[in-house]
């Protein structure tokens, strides 16, 4: 006959056997109270364990047994009074009796001893062995014991008993709730696989939800593709997981052929696909699938909930399908949803948009008459759009029907603070006050952004420390013009404050104006303080540049600490910032400066390969530098690129390379820069001619000879000078 197990939804087919039937009627997993592992350590009572011993011996049956294991609590008794029993020849265990001690020391996590005793249920061969380990594996996924239900289905098929398709789903869809991963839901499909079980269409549809989920896209695809090969029609399920999981990881468009795929097949999907699919497509601006899919469900005559109709309205309002949204909206209110107030305030800002502001107020009187959320949307249309007396006309129905709350005054006065419209911006905030309207953290920060915009910094100073006081904040707008405004009146410490407190409370500042503050710090000669705030910056998320870093070297430079200077360099390149020209030239001359001939080569050679090129003033510090110390050829290379790149050489450049090479022996650089020079029309040096000259006539002493590439050389030095002189 067929018997439902108490714990379980479904029926199981079982044997006719009436102590079985005695065993199902009084289980119920849902009043079973798991064992805490520290239980087993608790010493037995010897007392309540010789009892139900001598219980036992006077009535040794499989329901005396069950109710003595229900009575007791101690795991480690229960244990022992089950093995007790398993030594009396004159016993046998049922199926009852393992169900019931095996549920016990799952449920307390003694998955050794469990497995033990589903082993000898299943070596034992008791009659409805198989109906005990289903109802087992049920119970476990109810209580959230999936790794003792996955054991259970193990010992399952190592014993013969094949686990059905439903079984395995059951298990399956446990893990992927409880998001396992991957390689808990490929055993049990292994363990499928093994009992020659043909997995369903929901066994495919757990699979590709774990592979989504673990971003195995290409292999969820193929899964899907392939479902047809294993006799499987993907259903509304699959669908909606596979569409989901697309988006979910920016496969948008893919998820657009699958839908159309869909289309091409006639799937009717089923309710909660059309509640998945729609929001989704719309959240991606998908406006045309979003309306046929809603228009398909309306067909289907399913309802669509609350969050269907508002993403819907969405994205009806940010493409400015405005009169659809109506009436969508109409729809919605006339099947009994209340929409939200944001909805709303959605279709309020897209009539404003585009330019109905005539609409917007029809909608706040037919459907907002008293809810202050779509109102002050359209507070913030109306002066986004200049129109401060229509916001001022709403502001005041808003008061006469005692909806306004603190926004509702602060958006037209920060319209007035941002306008410079001060006089009228506290003429209205009066009128704040007197309808026992308190100013808040957004009205502190119209105040100081509006004492900004009149340059009046040491007011909206005062302002800031009010808002310190109570432990506010102000908005990223007004902070970043009353850091600016305190550096551009050299109140640069005052603005320090301000960025201090804000960083302290994880505000950042915007870039521009952060680099305002380190520049003035540095100018003030705190370089230390600038560092430090950049290390604040770090800590509170404010974005610092190239131009961050090149102020604070340009400080360290100027105040001669060269190692200072490589630190920050270091730092710099660890944040991943890129060494531009300004950065580039202030180590050049650091280290110029400081005579340190290899380090600004090497800076200058790095420069030049990255094709930037020095200023002025950096280049001649370089070369005299380098020349100095007769190493210059240390540098030909990058000059050889530079010459041939720029135009950043002029005469006296070229005098000092000639004599450099000349004299550290590269003559033949020497001769390719005169001849450079030369083709430009400049006159060497009479320094740089007489080092040519003597170093010829040394030759010609020495060797009897003048090379023809150095007589050359003398003739046309000797031309030009002579010109020159002739001129004169």
């Amino acid at each position: 006959m067929a018997t439902k197990f108490a714990s379980l939804t479904f029926s199981i087919k079982v044997f006719d056997k009436l102590h079985l039937t005695a065993w199902i009627s009084s289980l119920s997993c849902a009043n079973i109270i798991p064992v805490s592992p520290e239980t087993d350590k608790n010493t037995t009572n010897t007392a309540d364990f010789d009892a139900k011993i001598q219980s036992l011996r006077n009535s040794l049956y499989p329901d005396n047994l069950i109710r003595v294991l229900d009575d007791t609590s101690d795991l480690s008794s229960a244990v022992k009074i089950f093995k007790w029993v398993s030594l009396q020849k004159r016993f046998q265990h049922t199926a009852d009796t393992y169900h019931k001690m095996i549920l016990k020391v799952g449920l307390a996590g003694n998955v050794e001893e469990m497995e033990r005793f589903c082993q000898n249920m299943v070596k034992n061969r008791c009659p409805d062995a198989k109906e005990a380990l289903v109802s087992l594996v049920h119970c476990f996924v109810e209580q959230s014991r999936v790794n003792e239900s996955v054991r259970v289905l193990v010992n399952m098929n190592l014993g013969g008993f094949r686990p059905s398709v439903d079984l395995f789903n059951v298990v399956l869809g446990a893990l992927v709730k409880e998001k396992r991963g991957f390689q808990d839901v490929l055993f049990v499909y292994k363990e499928m696989v093994k009992s020659a079980v043909v997995p369903n269409v929901d066994t495919l549809n757990y699979l590709l939800e774990v592979l989504f989920e673990t971003d195995r896209i290409e292999s969820a695809l193929d899964q899907f593709r392939r479902m047809k090969m294993k006799d499987c029609s993907p259903n509304s399920r699959t669908f909606e997981l596979v569409i989901r999981g697309l988006i979910a990881n920016s496969r948008v468009d893919d998820s657009v052929m699958v839908l159309g795929e869909m289309f091409n097949l006639g799937f009717q999907p089923e309710l909660s696909f059309y509640t998945s699919a729609i929001p989704l497509f719309c959240r991606e601006n998908k406006l045309e699938e979003a309306i046929r899919l809603f228009r398909m469900m309306r067909d289907s005559n399913y309802v669509p909930d609350e969050s269907t109709y508002e993403e819907l309205i969405r994205c009806l309002c940010e493409n400015f399908r405005l009169d659809e949204t109506y009436n969508i909206l109409e729809e919605m209110i006339e099947t009994g949803l209340t929409p939200a107030d944001d909805v709303f305030a959605d279709i309020v800002i897209g009539f404003c948009e585009v330019g109905n502001f005539e609409k917007s107020l029809n909608l706040l009187e037919d459907k907002c008459g008293y809810l202050t959320f779509p109102h002050n949307a359209m507070l913030e249309s109306c002066c986004s759009a200049g129109k401060f007396s229509l916001a001022k006309r709403i502001l005041e129905k808003m008061a006469n029907r005692n909806i306004t709350d603190c926004n509702s005054w602060n958006i037209p006065f920060r319209w007035l603070c941002e306008n410079m419209e001060f006089r009228k911006a506290n003429e209205l905030l009066g009128r704040m006050i007197v309808s026992s309207v308190v100013p808040d953290c957004a009205t502190h920060s119209a105040l100081v952004l509006g004492n900004c915009k009149f340059s009046r910094y040491e007011d909206a100073l005062k302002v800031f420390r009010q808002v310190c006081a109570k432990f506010w904040v102000l908005d990223s707008i007004s902070y970043s013009e009353l850091v600016e405004g305190l550096c551009r009146v050299e109140n640069v410490t005052e603005a320090a404050e301000v960025f201090h407190y804000m960083s302290e409370n994880g505000f950042s500042l915007c870039s521009s104006s952060f680099n305002m503050l380190i520049n003035g710090m540095c100018g003030m000669g705190k370089v230390d303080k600038a560092i430090r705030l950049r290390s604040l910056a770090h800590n509170s998320g404010t974005s610092y540049t190239n131009l961050t870093y090149s102020t604070i070297m340009l400080g360290l430079s100027k105040l001669n600490k060269v190692k200072d200077l490589f630190v920050v360099l270091s730092q710099m390149l660890v944040d991943g910032c890129t060494l531009d020209v300004e950065a580039y030239c202030i180590l050049i001359r650091s280290t110029s400066s400081q005579n340190q001939t290899r380090d600004c080569a090497l800076f200058f050679n790095l420069m030049v390969n990255e094709g930037l090129v020095p200023d002025s003033e950096t280049m001649f510090s370089l070369l005299t530098c380098l020349a100095n110390h007769s190493q210059l050829h240390i540098i030909s290379t990058g000059i050889v690129k530079l010459v041939s790149n720029s135009e950043i050489l002029n005469s006296a450049m070229y005098n000092i390379l000639i004599n450099g090479f000349w004299k550290e022996g590269f003559k033949s650089e020497a001769s390719q820069l005169l001849d450079l020079m030369l083709e430009k029309g400049w006159v060497p040096d009479a320094t740089t001619h007489r080092l040519l000259v003597g170093s010829s006539a040394a030759e010609e002493t020495d060797n009897g000879r003048f090379s023809d590439e150095i007589s050359s050389m003398q003739d046309s030095v000797s031309n030009i000078l002579a010109e020159g002189l002739g001129n004169t």
